[in-house]
């Protein structure tokens, strides 16, 4: 009896998980369709917008604020440097803000289907993830034109990824449960991302955060976007495997801000039906 009990046990978990799978497929399908639905580039935007976002960041800061003109990045490379940090940073930019309003957003599905409640948060993460797969296009074309051929080195960029994901899963469930009860992070949210991308090396070359003050230099290296960043910089731009402490932050960043995220929506989902 207790063995049919087992066996039925694992047969609804598999076919929770099964559910939970396929509408996460549907919604991730739904979202590209609506971002994509009647966009003349359509799909090209996600190629375009990144090429168009370096040239202006390069153009800017490579002639002002004299970037790409020290040892640590050349001149030829600097728009390499400048569209990996950027398509990087935008993956978890897109992610934790679409994954901050999901619950909220989808508030009359909630109220009427019984569906796992962090499918939500999770499924904006992966969308991001489709999007930013669509702007490795773009830095697959800034290789091309200045002449960067790929190497096996690339196999560590998935790592990278996964790193960045779970990081993003985290902040993207601990936020959407915050928005819940507190509508106000959505703006807090906006500024702290603001902030957030003048505190990342996005632009900033390593010669030019050794030459600001000591708090800074701690902000900036304290900062866990700067180990994704120079993760994927290592793999991409320098055609190096990442160096063992660059992958030990990447996956401590990632694990704690998962178990917080994680902790903080399980303690309080019960109580969204009340505030939704």
């Amino acid at each position: 009896m207790a063995e049919t009990s087992d066996t039925v046990s694992v047969s609804h978990a598999r076919s929770d998980f099964e559910k939970d799978i396929f509408i996460l497929r549907e919604l991730v399908t739904k979202d590209f369709k609506i971002k994509y639905r009647r966009s003349v580039l359509g799909v090209a935007w996600s190629v375009l917008n990144p090429l168009l976002m370096m040239i202006v960041m390069a153009v800017v800061f490579s002639t002002i604020f004299a970037q790409g003109r020290n040892g640590s990045v050349t001149p030829e490379l600097y728009p390499l440097y400048l569209i990996i940090g950027n398509v990087t940073f935008s993956l978890m930019n897109e992610a934790t803000s679409t994954a901050l309003s999901s619950i909220v957003d989808a508030s009359s599905l909630l109220k009427k289907v019984k569906i796992h409640r962090f499918v939500f948060p999770i499924q904006k993460v992966l969308f991001a993830l489709v999007n930013y797969a669509f702007s490795l296009i773009a830095v697959a074309l800034v290789m091309l034109w200045f002449h960067v051929m790929p190497t096996w080195h690339l196999i560590w960029v998935p790592v990278g990824l996964l790193f960045l994901l779970i990081f993003c899963a985290g902040l993207g469930l601990l936020l959407s449960a915050l928005m819940v009860f507190f509508h106000d992070v959505r703006h807090l949210w906006s500024v702290i991302i603001t902030a957030w991308t003048y505190f990342t090396p996005i632009f900033w070359t390593d010669d030019y955060i050794k030459a600001m003050p000591h708090l800074l230099q701690l902000v900036m290296y304290a900062n866990p976007m700067y180990n994704y960043l120079n993760f994927m910089r290592q793999v991409i731009l320098w055609q190096t495997s990442p160096e063992p402490i660059t992958i030990a932050l990447c996956a401590g960043w990632a694990i704690l801000f998962f178990i917080i995220g994680y902790l903080v929506f399980h303690k309080t989902e019960h109580k969204f039906i009340l505030y939704i």
